[in-house]
């Protein structure tokens, strides 16, 4: 598996961002007829294809043919869809819109545009890192490095610069303009002139566009809907359930209790709560929907999920948590179609029979307890994965024969020892 430096993986990111601004703009130029300026911001960039190259990049490095291809337009289409609800839930519109498209979810993503990014995955990982990986390596690193930050800085200024000024701040200005300071009353018609022209270019870029309802949140109810605090609960939840699932799985299918923590202080599955959270926050729209809808959509999510996180997890820690080498119709090792399934069935048991009961018993709980515990359960669980991110890395290095060379790694070579270790990860081995 190829390790990417961090000036590399940026280096992507600003090339393939300014090849999908490139893309974007011609294909809507031809459409308009006249030029436009596509993107989420004012630069040449369309972060949305950076971001996709960037994840495929990473995590489907190992794949090839119909399996590369595959992976690549569910991974494509998820941020797609993902950055879509964002953009709707931060500008309150909706820029594109698939409805007249055969075989479209809600018109963010569609099957005819998922198969294009699919085929853009495939050249990427096939062709277009290596061409791109060359050129970076043969310029003069002091340069491009330079160039890289100058590219962030800008794309960083230009991205908070859109935000702040379209994100209905006119009334603010409104009363920063009534001030008899000069300057003031300069600066703040300086920003409406900038706002003006930013939402003049993202109408121009996308005639298509239309205002969305915004919402307003019940106060009276914690955890309303589907927010941030209701997300949280649900993690927590997703990843008990999840270790104790796997641990009476693994004692019904062999025959012994076994440890399916991802953390070293409790019973907590970390892919399990993030799966729990990351479906709910995807699919929370789509929960009454068909049961068959609902297991297709868990098991590519699910499948896809896993997938990255077996990856992630091998190239953090040096180790393998799981391996389905054995099982029939696996991919890697990382991945197999029974579980592919198990993901989908989890799906359709979760919105359909455990959601409704736990989404209840969340927003009974007092707004103001409620958030106190969530961020209690928060700092925990950070605490929890960071003492565990550290035991893991020197458990791989012990496996490596190096030797502590502080206070923190003694410590932990004394509280985590391989025994402790052991225990906790008992199917974590070694990567090749």
């Amino acid at each position: 598996m190829n390790q990417f430096t961090g000036y590399e993986l940026l280096w992507l990111f600003l090339i393939y961002s300014f090849l999908g601004w490139v893309l974007e703009t011609v294909i809507a130029t031809v459409r308009q007829r006249k030029v436009v300026n596509r993107g989420l911001i004012n630069g040449p960039f369309c972060i949305i294809y950076g971001i996709g190259a960037v994840l495929i990049t990473i995590w489907l490095q190992e794949l090839s043919g119909l399996w590369l291809f595959l992976f690549s337009a569910v991974y494509a289409s998820v941020v797609e869809w993902i950055a879509g609800h964002l953009i709707q839930k931060i500008y309150h519109e909706r820029w594109w819109d698939y409805s007249d498209i055969k075989w479209n979810l809600d018109g963010y993503i569609c099957l005819p545009f998922s198969i294009i990014w699919g085929a853009l995955g495939f050249a990427i990982v096939k062709w277009g890192n290596r061409i791109l990986i060359d050129f970076f390596a043969i310029c003069p690193q002091f340069l491009m490095h330079l160039v890289i930050w100058i590219l962030i800085g800008v794309l960083a200024v230009d991205a908070l610069a859109s935000y702040i000024l379209v994100r209905g701040t006119s009334k603010e200005l409104d009363k920063w303009e009534e001030a008899n300071n000069r300057f003031v009353h300069v600066s703040v018609k300086f920003a409406k002139w900038i706002a003006t022209h930013v939402e003049d270019r993202i109408h121009k870029a996308y005639p298509k566009a239309v205002k969305s309802k915004v919402l307003t949140k019940n106060e009276t109810v914690f955890a309303a809907g589907c927010g941030f605090y209701k997300i949280v609960m649900l993690f927590f939840i997703g990843a008990f359930l999840g270790d104790i699932t796997e641990t009476i799985f693994c004692r019904i299918t062999a025959g012994v209790w076994m440890s399916r923590s991802s953390v070293v202080w409790g019973p907590f599955s970390i892919v399990w709560g993030l799966a729990i959270g990351a479906v709910t926050a995807l699919l929370y729209k789509y929960k009454d929907k068909s049961d068959s809808f609902l297991f297709t959509a868990g098991t590519l999510l699910g499948g896809a999920y896993e997938y990255l996180c077996s990856v992630f997890t091998e190239m953090m820690f040096g180790k393998v948590f799981w391996d389905y080498s054995k099982i029939p119709f696996n991919l890697g090792g990382r991945i197999n179609l029974l579980y592919c399934f198990f993901w989908g069935i989890a799906a359709v048991v979760w919105f359909k029979k455990l959601f409704p009961f736990f989404e209840k018993g969340i927003e009974k709980i007092p707004i103001k307890i409620g958030k106190m515990v969530t961020w209690v359960l928060i700092v925990f669980m950070s605490c929890n994965i960071v003492m565990s991110c550290l035991a893991l890395i020197r458990y791989d290095q012990r496996s490596n024969q190096i030797e502590a060379k502080n206070q923190i790694e003694v410590w932990l070579d004394t509280h985590y020892d391989d025994v402790t270790m052991q225990r906790i990860y008992p199917n974590a081995i070694e990567a090749k």
